[in-house]
């Protein structure tokens, strides 16, 4: 065969490139690094992203949603939740993992996070029972003076693990059996929600070991259908029941004191159909007295939590309802940020993130296809 001069030239030049390359050290790359401000933006929001077709490990989105851009990632472990430290430098996670990826020996560690580099600082090693399910607002939580960081166990027995962040060691693990988990109240007490219909709080010492514990009825669960996943301003929490009732309870003094219910729906409301729907529900906006519920208007017992379009605002003080916002994407779980210019961000089914202006009430925008399942948003 005819080798053309052209053909030729060609492959002796590309000899030489190889041949040159073959031996040739490659610059080494630099990882890059990610350096956030601190103190953090009022609006910095942490997306948790448990991502359905790969629970094994997942993933925290930081956005900017002033900016609608995302900030950076914390690659975590299983289906791991996560809460920012009151201090705003420090953020945790609870992560499982497995020493074979999918399967052999587990372990569970709380993971520290610089909110500013988004590496991690240091882990503790925990029981390795942490709850392995889709990711809730009190399945981990800090006390009031970021000491201690309490951990929900689910094997099914419940139980708390408490880690001593001066110490950076686990402290104690506390038994909840027959409740779930732990509503932070103070410095030194959690309080569960129990299958009996009671609530229970535990009191601890500043070793991190239990002292006291009592439970107080608060609904009938035969006839209640309580939802577990409350907002809370300072020591009140406010729950809900599928139908729509709030129950707020006081946890300042020493034992919980329940306030009037509510209803979310008037009777034409309810023959509407009308109801609280969504995985994280509600939201609360502490400065300016808000609450922000996720409602739809084709409440069946088993469909409670389906996403919706539709928020419902009311005021916490009157508990009327004040106002409707609407956003184009199905959303399944809201948070408000705590400033006094709040947003109310809301992750939808298809992994946007859409944003609402609380003082205006208007939709601002959305953060297309920041997560791939995002069960929570939380903030500083």
């Amino acid at each position: 065969m005819r080798i053309s001069p052209i053909l030729a030239r060609t492959a002796l030049a590309l000899g030489v490139v190889l041949a040159g390359t073959a031996h040739a050290e490659l610059p080494v790359e630099k990882e890059g690094q990610v350096t956030l401000p601190f103190p953090p933006e009022p609006h910095r929001a942490y997306v948790v992203d448990v991502e359905f077709e790969n629970m094994i490990a997942t993933r925290v989105t930081v956005v900017d949603p002033d900016n609608k851009r995302m900030l950076g990632m914390l690659s975590t472990g299983g289906m791991a939740p996560m809460v920012p430290a009151r201090d705003q430098k420090t953020l945790y996670t609870a992560d499982t993992y497995w020493s074979r990826y999918t399967r052999g020996t587990r372990t569970d560690m709380l993971t520290a996070w610089d909110s500013s580099t988004l590496s991690p600082l240091w882990e503790v090693e925990i029981p390795p029972r942490r709850a392995n399910s889709i990711t809730e607002r009190y399945a981990l939580n800090t006390s009031s003076d970021d000491r201690f960081v309490y951990v929900y166990n689910f094997t099914p027995s419940t139980s708390v693990s408490v880690v001593d962040i001066k110490a950076r060691k686990l402290a104690s693990e506390i038994d909840i059996s027959g409740c779930i988990l732990n509503y932070p109240i103070g410095t030194r007490r959690f309080a569960s929600l129990c299958g009996n219909g009671s609530l229970q709080v535990v009191t601890l010492d500043d070793n991190g070991k239990e002292v006291s514990r009592h439970q107080t009825p608060m609904f009938d669960p035969n006839k209640v259908k309580m939802v577990e996943r409350a907002v809370a301003k300072g020591d009140t929490y406010y729950f809900t029941t599928t139908e729509g009732v709030i129950h707020p309870v006081d946890f300042s003094g020493e034992k919980p004191k329940f306030l009037p219910t509510w209803s979310l729906v008037s009777e034409e409301d309810k023959k509407g159909g009308w109801a609280p729907g969504g995985w994280q529900m509600m939201a609360l906006a502490p400065k300016l007295d808000r609450l922000y519920v996720l409602m739809h208007p084709d409440h069946k017992p088993l469909n409670w939590e389906d996403p919706t379009t539709i928020v419902w605002v009311y005021d916490l003080k009157t508990q009327k309802k004040i106002g409707t916002m609407e956003a184009p994407g199905l959303m399944w779980s809201m948070h408000a940020t705590n400033d006094d210019a709040p947003l109310l961000l809301a992750s939808t089914v298809t992994g946007d993130l859409e944003v609402f202006d609380l003082k205006s009430g208007k939709h601002t925008g959305t953060v297309e296809k920041i997560a791939k399942t995002p069960t929570q948003v939380l903030s500083h």
